[in-house]
């Protein structure tokens, strides 16, 4: 029997998904030359067309000033375009380029579409019960405050913040 104690059972654990999302983070820059969260907006604008920084943000749960810099960045690669509302005027959508299109159907799956999947194959019960141990998890390591947008990337999120 494994004699090794609990609480190093869970940080390695933690380890194990924090070194899972540092690679899957490398895995996408490489192929697509992306950050999981410029992934995630270029998405979110396909799904929901041409679209205001505030839609985007509440999609992607990020704030409105990242995902701001997100789209900079998208426009100066062309991936993105800004035009303004034929509605109103002073409301200015993002829409996806042409470029953009064709980079968003080349980038892999994030790593959090496969957790989706697989976490919702789980009963309620265990839903309810791994939910609850991450919370308490993240209550023990005073994390519990920090803001934290629901996909697994943090050092790419991290970085788009600092940049």
């Amino acid at each position: 029997m494994n004699n090794t104690p609990y609480w190093q059972e869970v940080l390695i654990s933690l380890r194990r998904i924090i070194r899972c999302t540092d690679m899957q983070s490398k895995r996408i820059m490489k192929s697509s030359g992306l950050t999981i969260p410029q992934v995630m907006v270029l998405r979110a604008i396909n799904l929901l067309g041409d679209v205001t920084v505030k839609k985007i943000s509440d999609d992607v749960s990020l704030s409105q000033a990242t995902v701001t810099i997100i789209l900079n960045r998208l426009e100066d690669r062309l991936l993105i375009e800004r035009v303004r509302s034929k509605k109103d005027r002073r409301i200015v959508n993002a829409r996806l380029t042409d470029i953009g299109k064709t980079t968003l159907t080349t980038a892999p799956p994030l790593l959090h579409e496969e957790f989706i999947k697989q976490f919702e194959n789980l009963d309620d019960e265990k839903q309810v019960t791994l939910v609850a141990s991450l919370q308490q998890v993240a209550t023990m390591m005073s994390a519990e405050s920090l803001d934290a947008a629901p996909l697994l990337d943090i050092a790419a999120l991290t970085k788009d913040r600092l940049e």
